[in-house]
């Protein structure tokens, strides 16, 4: 009862909307600080990977996959690392900001929390990550006063128009001629 309202009730709209304002503009900060400051990951990859999350009983790396992810995929890319994290923050921050396709600004906002704590950055992480989780349960309802009032419509009848072109296809081969296999 209580999530079905969290996902369709005006005034849930309105309360996601601020939760979805107050994280999109963190998300945002962040990014165009770190795009218009000179971002470069390089010192934070290398600390990760060589100080990675352990056990404080056994010293063992909590998230060895991960740790390998962040020595053997990030850092030897550290350049492209140095364009994606600042560009997908504030793409995060916008979509948010804006309702626009806002279940996926905060899937990826949620990610990127998820990838930070792995490497062991703690921050903000937790409460962005529970702020996400909110606009993120609340669903398309979190984008009711933003953009996806507009969008979602124009992307359903988008995906129908495809789908029903694709069976018309399919039934009729191209332009009613069946094709021979």
């Amino acid at each position: 009862m209580v999530m079905k309202w969290w996902k369709n009730n005006a005034w849930a709209a309105a309360l996601a909307t601020l939760v979805r304002l107050y994280v999109g503009w963190q998300w945002f900060d962040a990014g165009w600080h770190k795009l218009t400051g000179g971002f470069d990951a390089a010192g934070f990859l290398k600390g990760a990977a060589e100080n990675p999350v352990a056990d404080h009983a056994t010293n063992a790396a909590v998230y060895p996959t991960y740790t390998d992810f962040i020595a053997h995929v990030a850092l030897p890319n550290v350049k492209l690392i140095n364009v994606l994290i600042p560009l997908g923050e504030t793409l995060i921050g916008i979509g948010l900001m804006l309702g626009g396709l806002t279940l996926a600004a905060a899937f990826f906002g949620l990610m990127l929390n998820f990838m930070f704590l792995f490497a062991g950055t703690v921050s903000t992480n937790p409460w962005m990550l529970l702020l996400g989780f909110v606009v993120f349960t609340a669903g398309t309802n979190a984008g009711r006063f933003g953009l996806d009032r507009y969008l979602l419509p124009l992307i359903g009848k988008g995906w129908r128009t495809a789908r029903r072109l694709k069976h018309r296809g399919e039934k009729n081969g191209v332009n009613g001629h069946v094709l021979p296999h």
